[in-house]
């Protein structure tokens, strides 16, 4: 048994807005040409926002620099520099073989209705909760004690005094201690305990400690406050530091790259092998080599039990038709992560 933490960052995190215009671009060009190859990467901060990349594609008039604005802010500069996929690579892609290498790990288990980690479901729906009424940069983040009471929660969310703030995480606790976020029982692992506001230094366990806006309230936030790059959430797009990740980030890739296509399948194939086998933990881990169709590994474990993966078509086409992956449906997955908000690769 050990503590379990967790965080959440709102959309409007610089790292975020990077990642929601790299999956905004994407979307753009597929929604004219299913076929693109789009790999855009986006640094922003400070008034100036830079987007680079590989794109090959058909469609025509992607107005870029207007992406970038629907999503961060009509007050930027906005430079582009974006050429051709590399022919080298586009000729392994070209015969259905796999965009790079690399190893895809998909996970599932019982905790919560939305088959992630506890902590990790906490901390985003908190994060969604405040998002809902101050729409601006923020962070969440949640420990769980080894008895499976919540032992603290941050908070910390631009424009939002710390009074309001704290309100709003006390309804938060009180509403999810009545409606049972966890599918455990004993008393909802404690979920709704007592919280109050305590220092850092204060190790009680009658209440949940409470850090809110713990280096003070702030109002300067997003590119305004820091520079954000597209990737540098991984840990948050994918299931939380319990969980290893295979390491490729996801948002501005077209299918073709199975970082983004094979992680989703993952998930699909740990979310089956969970419900099928009645487990309590399924993890599933996928390799493959760069120009090469079929995977190198597929490997289930099943409550700590491997074995090999059967029934699916693993080519990178496969997955592609299987998940229906040529549809304009990425953006929304930048927002609060890849997994746990109902997306076909979770059902």
């Amino acid at each position: 048994m050990f503590y379990k933490t967790a965080e959440s960052v709102s959309p409007k995190h610089p790292d975020k807005l990077c990642d929601q215009i790299s999956d905004a671009i994407l979307d753009a060009f597929l929604e004219k040409d299913p076929n693109a190859r789009v790999a855009a990467e986006v640094c922003g901060g400070h008034g100036v926002v830079f987007v680079t990349g590989e794109i090959t594609s058909t469609a025509e008039d992607i107005n870029i620099e207007q992406i970038v604005k629907r999503i961060a802010g009509d007050d930027l500069e906005v430079h582009t520099k974006i050429v051709k996929q590399s022919p080298e690579i586009a000729q392994g892609v070209d015969t259905g073989g796999a965009g790079d290498q690399g190893i895809m790990i998909g996970y599932a288990c019982d905790e919560t209705p939305e088959m992630l980690p506890r902590e990790v479901v906490l901390a985003r729906r908190l994060n969604q909760y405040i998002y809902d009424k101050y729409p601006y940069d923020g962070k969440t983040q949640i420990t769980i004690a080894p008895d499976g009471s919540i032992s603290s929660i941050v908070a910390s969310f631009q424009n939002v005094k710390k009074p309001e703030l704290e309100q709003l995480v006390r309804e938060f606790i009180e509403e999810n201690r009545l409606q049972g976020i966890s599918k455990s029982s004993s008393e909802d692992r404690k979920l709704g305990r007592t919280a109050s506001s305590v220092s850092e230094e204060d190790d009680s366990e009658s209440s949940i400690k409470l850090h809110i806006n713990p280096a003070g309230d702030w109002s300067q936030g997003g590119f305004d406050a820091d520079t954000g790059l597209t990737g540098r959430k991984l840990i948050v797009d994918n299931y939380g530091p319990r969980v290893a990740i295979g390491g490729g980030c996801y948002s501005g890739k077209d299918p073709s790259k199975v970082d983004r296509s094979a992680a989703y399948m993952a998930r699909k194939i740990a979310v089956d092998y969970l419900r099928k086998r009645h487990a309590k933990e399924v993890l599933v881990r996928l390799a493959y080599a760069i120009g090469y169709a079929e995977p190198l590994e597929k490997t289930v474990i099943i409550d700590g039990r491997p074995e090999e993966i059967t029934g699916y078509d693993l080519t990178p086409n496969g997955i592609i038709k299987f998940l229906d992956l040529k549809r304009p449906i990425y953006e929304k997955t930048a927002r609060y992560g890849h997994y746990g908000e109902g997306f076909d690769w979770d059902k």
